[in-house]
């Protein structure tokens, strides 16, 4: 196993702004104590290649609704490597719970990026049977791999990203 990564959540006033924008309805107070339920992405096995990602706090998704979840985590990733997000299996499985970009991509200059590399998860209940997604604090939701990547030989990418989300298309 090569060891490319680390996993630490972001500060806590990055943690409590960027939920409050979030879910508005929410107080400080509540954000703090999401903030102190998270865990860091962990493998479940000595065989697992995904890092489990852990609900902050509770929450359900009705069949056809989505949730924008701020993980309060960040990776600090060696150059050359990306992590790539994924719904837990067996959701994915029983409610077709999946991502709304499909495949969740953290470049490994994200985790200096203006919003100190918060991984936000947009998460979709997809099933067609009508379930209710119910997700209790601290239960693994999604997961995380770690993969190499290669570029071209002509390459001269020089642009550095300062910003979050699609932010390597802005101008």
């Amino acid at each position: 196993m090569v060891r490319v990564a680390r996993f630490e959540k972001v500060s806590p006033q990055r943690f409590v702004a960027d939920w409050i924008k979030t879910f508005p309805q929410q107080t400080i107070e509540q954000a703090v104590v999401a903030y102190e339920h998270l865990k860091l992405p962990q493998r479940a096995t000595r065989g697992s290649a995904g890092y489990d990602f852990f609900a902050p706090v509770g929450f359900e998704i009705a069949a056809g609704s989505g949730l924008t979840i701020p993980t309060g985590i960040r990776a600090i990733i060696d150059e050359g490597w990306v992590l790539t997000l994924y719904p837990r299996s067996g959701l994915g499985f029983k409610f077709r719970f999946q991502l709304d970009n499909s495949v969740g991509v953290i470049d490994s200059d994200y985790a200096f990026s203006d919003n100190e590399g918060h991984i936000f998860l947009r998460m979709t209940n997809d099933n067609r049977g009508g379930k209710t997604l119910r997700i209790p604090t601290g239960t693994a939701f999604a997961q995380g791999i770690f993969l190499p990547f290669g570029i071209t030989v002509d390459d001269d990418a020089q642009t550095v990203r300062n910003g979050g989300l699609g932010s390597t298309t802005r101008a």
